[in-house]
């Protein structure tokens, strides 16, 4: 890959209130005017994907696409507000053996839907599956999500269990008894984590990640902009979320959850501030086929980049055992 900007150049990408940081070695400049999609391209190369674009209905998807065509299929599901960039650096381990398909959901990242899109859990999860059937990665596929990805990759599992081999929760979102958390006993307070002015992403980094990181100005400058213009997409996502936990119940929820025969692995971050930690464990208590819970500890809310090396075995062990 061609190094061009500074000696740790930091990308950076939101996810369900998230900041998120992969490391690129770079040449020793500071990174001023930063063109953060070319930043954000290359580290897809790193990541060994390809950027592809996919025309489904009123839908123009952009997605993600590496390893060979013809090894098991991974498809990995972001987080609100997230986007595919979430994924690189946990997905640059798994294109050596798998075939990786990180699409953006509906409205976010760089993938455009019309004005009156429905940003509801069950509508995206729809989507995604037409997207999976024009994309011919539906048949056998491994599915994974994190944070809202997760519900969406759940559900996704419950209503097509014949394509999908086996399923993997990222802190993943849902209605639980255990929610501890602000967010989760009022879900209204979510609307406080859509970066919508400036200043708003260094609140959300201390919400998000255990330890917040270091970004370089320009870049977290140039993030927030990209963040700030994504903003109303963002807020539309949130109630659809607020709207949820008012029509789903625990139990409800658990009903939908039961009916999953799949293999599931669990992770989440001990620190995670917006979905507490106990509900991992609620989350296998629900599912027929799930292993214990990994806890990741001195970890927030963002596994998969705070600590992804960390996941990385376990999950090609977990695959391994699920072909």
């Amino acid at each position: 890959m061609k190094r061009a900007f500074s000696k740790l150049f930091l990308t950076v990408a939101l996810s369900f209130g998230t900041i998120t940081l992969s490391a690129i070695s770079t040449s020793i400049n500071a990174a001023a005017n930063i063109d953060i999609q070319s930043v954000l391209q290359q580290e897809r190369e790193w990541a060994g994907l390809q950027t592809k674009r996919l025309k489904v209905g009123d839908i123009d998807w952009a997605y993600s696409e590496g390893g060979q065509v013809g090894k098991p299929t991974l498809i990995l599901v972001h987080g609100l507000a997230g986007s595919r960039d979430n994924w690189n650096r946990f997905a640059r381990n798994l294109t050596p053996y798998y075939h990786v398909v990180i699409p953006d959901l509906p409205g976010q990242g760089d993938s455009r839907v019309p004005a009156d899109f429905e940003y509801s859990i069950p509508n995206m999860t729809e989507k995604l599956r037409r997207f999976a059937e024009a994309a011919k990665v539906e048949k056998d596929a491994h599915i994974a999500g994190h944070s809202m990805g997760g519900a969406i990759a759940l559900l996704y599992t419950a209503q097509y269990p014949i394509d999908t081999k086996s399923l993997f929760l990222i802190d993943s979102a849902g209605v639980f008894k255990t929610g501890n958390t602000p967010y989760l006993k009022d879900p209204a307070t979510l609307r406080n984590i859509v970066v919508s002015k400036p200043g708003d992403l260094d609140r959300l980094l201390k919400i998000s990640t255990h330890l917040p990181p270091f970004i370089p100005k320009e870049l977290k400058e140039s993030q927030e902009k990209m963040m700030i213009s994504q903003s109303v997409n963002t807020s539309k996502l949130v109630e659809q979320l607020i709207l949820m936990s008012k029509v789903y119940t625990p139990d409800s929820f658990a009903i939908a959850t039961r009916v999953i025969d799949q293999p599931v692995l669990i992770a989440w971050g001990e620190k995670d501030q917006i979905i507490n930690v106990e509900a991992a464990a609620e989350l296998k208590s629900l599912l027929k086929n799930a292993q214990d819970p990994i806890i990741l500890k001195g970890v927030g809310h963002m596994p998969i980049m705070e600590q992804e090396q960390l996941l990385v075995q376990p999950y090609l062990n977990f695959l391994n055992k699920s072909k």
